[in-house]
């Protein structure tokens, strides 16, 4: 029988000892990795329990020069990351994973910082790692951050270079999908409200959407861009409806720049769908507060979550996961298309 000052003196090897298996097998255990069999990983977690384990995170960091802590930094204001349910999802699953290892996340709002602070905290060594979401163009600190520590981008960097690690979905597919599904509708003069082209986004939805015009031989429709808000959809759809051109579709690059194009259709009396359909992409809670219910391109916001803050781990733990992760989307019809 071991005692209770044994338990509380229970070392990694010993867990390796009586789980039967190899000390890094333990170390990839406690460290939440996925590539451990599910008879190593029941035989480590009993004998966790049995020897009253508990990881020496400080020790360990000494021994590393590891602070087991990950910065998340988000160049985008407060209003944005909390205003759109599609962070919210994101963070949570990158939380979800990361509640399952022994690292902590740190979140670091950059949009007011022109870079410095940001960079000069992630490369004081401050964090073993960073997730970067919602990058722009003018976000070159993320250069210096990345120099530093391994990055692994939400998304498709701004400007990718070999050695990056990013994971995202098919935006070009999923705009050409939502697209087609109006051309299938028999909508011909389909307009657009395309994303900001700082952001790789906002380009490849863009250029979904134009390829889905060529292949149906339509003729260019009106096209405005905003910067994935409300407010921002709100403003383009009156510009769109400046031009008097003929508009029977509308593609919209988010759900909430959606939402905001909708609220002024509906305030000129123009009919969804019976005057104009309109197809989002996101799949957020917004698109079920719409009227009608919005048809929509889903993209799993929470499995992207996951997936990075995995793929970071598993750097972090010497692996060798695939520098790029592209997420399949999927449309979800409902009552504006």
């Amino acid at each position: 029988m071991i005692s209770d000052q044994n338990r509380a003196a229970a070392t990694i090897e010993e867990v390796a000892a009586v789980a039967g298996v190899s000390r890094s097998t333990v170390s990839r255990v406690v460290n939440g990795s996925t590539a451990v069999s599910s008879g190593a990983l029941e035989a480590v977690r009993r004998a966790i329990e049995e020897l009253n384990y508990v990881p020496n995170r400080a020790a360990r960091s000494l021994a590393s020069r590891s602070t087991m802590a990950i910065a998340l930094v988000v160049p985008e204001d407060t209003t944005r990351l909390f205003g759109d349910p599609f962070f919210a999802s994101v963070v949570s699953g990158i939380n979800a994973r990361i509640s399952r290892s022994n690292y902590v996340l740190n979140l670091i709002m950059a949009s007011a910082d022109p870079g410095d602070k940001t960079a000069q905290y992630v490369r004081s060594g401050a964090v073993d790692g960073a997730i970067v979401v919602s990058h722009h163009t003018s976000d070159t600190f993320i250069d210096r951050i990345a120099a530093a520590v391994p990055v692994v981008y939400g998304g498709r960097p701004v400007r990718t270079r070999g050695g990056d690690y990013y994971v995202d979905v098919d935006n070009v597919a999923g705009a050409r999908d939502a697209t087609a599904h109006l051309v299938q509708r028999g909508c011909r003069h389909i307009g657009a409200i395309l994303g900001p082209p700082s952001m790789p986004a906002g380009v490849d939805r863009a250029e979904g959407y134009r390829l889905a015009i060529a292949d149906a031989g339509l003729s260019p429709a009106p096209v405005a861009w905003g910067d994935f808000t409300t407010e921002s959809g709100a403003v383009a759809m009156r510009e769109i409806l400046a031009t008097d051109e003929p508009l029977d579709a509308l593609f919209v690059a988010s759900d909430l720049m959606a939402r905001g194009a909708m609220q002024v259709l509906g305030a000129e009396g123009i009919r969804v769908p019976d005057d104009v359909a309109v197809v989002g992409f996101d799949d957020s809670p917004i698109a079920l507060t719409t009227d009608p219910q919005l048809t929509t391109m889903r993209q799993p916001s929470f499995a992207q979550g996951e997936c990075m803050a995995d793929v970071l781990i598993a750097r972090l733990a010497g692996q060798s996961p695939p520098e790029v992760t592209i997420l399949d989307t999927e449309l979800i019809i409902r009552g504006s298309a």
